[in-house]
């Protein structure tokens, strides 16, 4: 987009299709999983801006918000990326493509200026220079930068007064004065050392009205924009303070189109591990906000009455904001918050990914409110050392409830395992040698360029935002290079052997097309072999002289604490929320619960070849010997896990290698299927996985209700607040794709028990939606928390 043009960036139908499929290809090659969640909020027409953050990978997130936007409505997205971004070939040409809009910034031109300065003593916005030249180098609407030591802040300059003195809009680093005693502070320091005032920059005046003149162009046809509202990527744990641009762009848009009805979404992204190859991720869309008409009236009065406008759609776009993140204030107490959530699970129920999300929110507004009182304080200590102890022995939260005494078995599934393992490393060997190079080359010039970002910005933590992108963009560029040197090589050796000219011809074509294929392999026998690799430990662990106290321990203090966590919830969860044990999301419980025997849902797969973690491990020739010896799955009938006790007459129930601590995400669907096909609504034909967590819940539930009713509780409702996406958790790929209708959130099981099997689901599911609706009108709109 050059300078003066009024055409708005677009892209064609099939240049948006082919770019939407290969950047499919590429996240679902980088990360394990990408669940969405709320799907059924993004509008199918009309202008709509999605909000997104927190802003954590730093090339990738617009590209996975994309994906799945375009995945669940078709719809395009154009985002606001920075101009300097732009300008890079790779990153520059597939921006176009998704025909991206270019935002100048004016830190990206920001200059050393000449001298040092320093703020007024008896005026904030008066800057004094020492050695300075502020009438050659500055003019009004100018930026003055300071250094990365008291935060890189900037404020605009309204005067240049002399040489050595100009005059600056607002204090910097605003109003509240924090930023001022900083800067007075280190000004201090430096005059004790002998030199005055501090290093700053200048930054040019950036007309942003071309930009904001294309965002209205698309959304008066109806387009999507896609904005990171924090301004830049950064990896830390809470969102950082939000730039005003969306809010003018939304009211901008309405104020010059009176018929013009913008809808924002706000859209949570949620990583676990963002810059780890093979991660996974979450993303969140929430309920689309409507911008206030009051809110534009007062945008066209301009002045005082504009800002305040600004102002407001910003408060109410970060309150959509908050609903959809998590935002820890660092990252100990995102680690708490997750070894507490997992403590609060009951063993054998395991959460998609979206129910992970939902209670480490919850869970973080409980600690936030209530952190300082005893109970809390004691128990956060408790859990830590807690986790202390389970590191230390080299065990995961999830196989500790398991643990069973050593037996001949113990030794056998070991020994068995590290055959399996000897199996997937030959199988993955030739790939990883092969793409060795690929991987070596992007992990060292992706933390080059990490540390290059971090030393460039101010709120970076350690540069992880940018890992995991630069590692995408050095494999991509890399990969075609390798595999045409290896093509050289092959054909080279079939010269040697004075092969025919038709084997010279198609050697290369054969060994570009078999690569990628081989790479894909690798991947995935690595995988799996990483997950065996995983399961050994605690076998070691257990079979050690000793280690049974140490097991017996840890297994008690378990229990303890998650008793002790319940009671705590439990006491102040309904301090908050009025109708906390209405919209429950579980009923915990310290052990696992009883196998209830229902077929349960066919459980969808994942990337390493495998079910979740509560459907067999692995899938490979070795499964039926797996099965029979060490009772891995539901065929089993005979056999017993060593680390799931004795056996019984229910489906084996033993616990599998590795179950992810980020939790296995299975389908939002899942809860809700395994009910239905146990009341004979739903079948699938495959029923070789375990039975899901909705089993476990629903005997919970029945052992459970005898005894609240008698207090008047049997009324508890057990909600899956996840919100699906569509067809999410069915994965029923026979031909065509069909996406099936969204379920909302908040539908209960009593609800959905009550359907008619004989209704159709589409009608069943819009039916349900109508409802949710009608009853989140009537209330005061406050999410429902833990």
């Amino acid at each position: 987009m050059s300078p003066g043009s009024s055409k708005l960036p677009s892209t064609s139908n099939l240049e948006y299709d082919g770019a939407m499929l290969f950047w499919k290809t590429v996240t679902n090659i980088f990360f394990r999983e990408i669940r969405p969640r709320g799907a059924f909020n993004i509008p199918r027409n009309g202008p709509v801006i999605f909000v997104a953050a927190p802003h954590h990978n730093q090339f990738l997130d617009p590209l996975v918000l994309a994906v799945q936007v375009y995945r669940e409505t078709k719809r395009q997205v154009q985002f606001l990326i920075a101009a300097k971004s732009m300008k890079r070939k790779a990153i520059g040409f597939f921006a176009s493509l998704m025909g991206s809009i270019p935002v100048v910034r004016a830190a990206d031109d920001a200059k050393p200026a000449i001298g040092r300065m320093a703020i007024s003593a008896d005026d904030p916005c008066l800057v004094i220079g020492y050695g300075t030249k502020f009438t050659a180098e500055f003019t009004p609407k100018m930026q003055i930068m300071l250094p990365k030591s008291v935060g890189s802040v900037a404020a605009e300059v309204v005067e240049v007064i002399s040489d050595t003195q100009l005059r600056v809009k607002k204090e910097f680093g605003g109003d509240n004065g924090k930023g001022t005693a900083r800067i007075r502070e280190k000004q201090k320091e430096t005059e004790a050392l002998g030199t005055p005032g501090l290093e700053f920059k200048k930054m040019p005046h950036v007309d942003q009205g071309e930009m904001y003149h294309y965002v209205y162009q698309c959304l008066e046809k109806g387009g999507c924009i896609g904005i990171f509202p924090e301004g830049g990527s950064h990896d830390r744990t809470d969102l950082l303070p939000l730039k005003a641009g969306v809010s003018l762009m939304a009211l901008g848009a309405m104020a010059n189109n009176t018929g013009m009805k913008v809808k924002i979404v706000p859209v949570g992204l949620s990583y676990f591990h963002a810059h780890r190859f093979r991660s996974r991720a979450v993303v969140e869309f929430g309920s689309a906000l409507d911008v206030p008409q009051e809110l534009v009236e007062g945008f066209k009065l301009g002045g005082a009455q504009k800002r305040d406008a600004v102002g407001k759609m910003l408060d109410l776009i970060y309150d959509g904001l908050k609903t959809v993140t998590i935002r820890a204030p660092d990252y100990d107490t995102l680690m708490l918050i997750q070894a507490a959530r997992r403590l609060y699970k009951t063993p054998g129920q395991h959460l998609t990914l979206g129910q992970v999300v939902e209670l480490n929110k919850r869970f973080l507004e409980g600690y936030t409110h209530f952190k300082e009182e005893p109970k809390v304080k004691q128990l956060s200590h408790d859990v830590l050392k807690y986790n202390r102890l389970i590191r230390d022995l080299g065990l995961r939260d999830h196989q500790v409830p398991n643990a069973r005494p050593a037996s001949w078995k113990t030794l056998g599934l070991l020994l068995y395992r590290l055959l399996l393992l000897l199996i997937w490393t030959v199988l993955a060997l030739p790939g990883v040698v092969l793409n060795g190079p690929i991987f070596l080359t992007a992990s060292l010039i992706s933390r080059k360029k990490a540390q290059e970002a971090l030393a460039a910005s101010s709120v970076k933590i350690a540069g992880r935002d940018v890992l995991a992108s630069w590692k995408v963009l050095i494999s991509l560029g890399v990969a075609p290079l390798l595999y045409g040197f290896y093509a050289f090589l092959a054909t080279v050796v079939m010269y040697k052997a004075n092969a025919p000219l038709s084997w010279l011809l198609w050697t290369p074509i054969l060994v570009m097309t078999a690569l990628p294929f081989i790479g894909y392999a690798a991947l995935k026998f690595g995988e799996a072999g990483m997950d065996v690799l995983k399961s050994l430990r605690p076998l070691v662990v257990a079979l050690l002289p000793g280690q049974q106290r140490s097991l017996d321990k840890i297994k008690d203090m378990r229990v303890k604490l998650a008793n002790e966590l319940v009671e705590v919830i439990n006491e102040f969860g309904p301090k908050i929320y009025e109708d906390f044990n209405e919209f429950r999301i579980m009923i915990p419980s310290a052990s696992a619960p009883p196998s209830s025997g229902y077929p349960g849902l066919g459980r969808r797969k994942s990337s390493a070849g495998a079910t979740d973690a509560q459907g067999k491990l692995l899938v490979h020739p070795m499964t039926w010997l797996d099965e029979r010896l060490f009772g891995w799955s539901q065929s089993a009938k005979r056999g017993t896990s060593a680390w799931a006790g004795p056996a019984s007459t229910d489906p084996s129930r033993a616990a599998t290698p590795d179950a992810s601590d980020d939790e296995d995400g299975h389908g939002d669907y899942d809860n809700l299927l395994g009910y239905m096909e146990s009341r004979g609504i739903a079948s699938r034909s495959n029923a070789r996985s375990r039975q899901n967590s909705y089993a476990d819940l629903q005997r919970l539930r029945r052992t459970s209700n005898a005894a609240l009713h008698s207090s008047g509780m049997s009324n508890i409702r057990m909600t899956d607040i996840s919100s699906p996406s569509n067809g999410d958790g069915l994965n029923m790929r026979h031909g065509t794709r069909v996406r099936k209708a969204s379920l909302s959130d908040g539908v209960s099981v009593e609800r959905i028990g009550g359907l008619d099997p004989e209704e159709p689901f589409d009608e069943a599911t819009r039916e349900l939606n109508e409802e949710i609706m009608e009853q989140k009108s009537t209330t005061s709109g406050r999410p429902h928390q833990e």
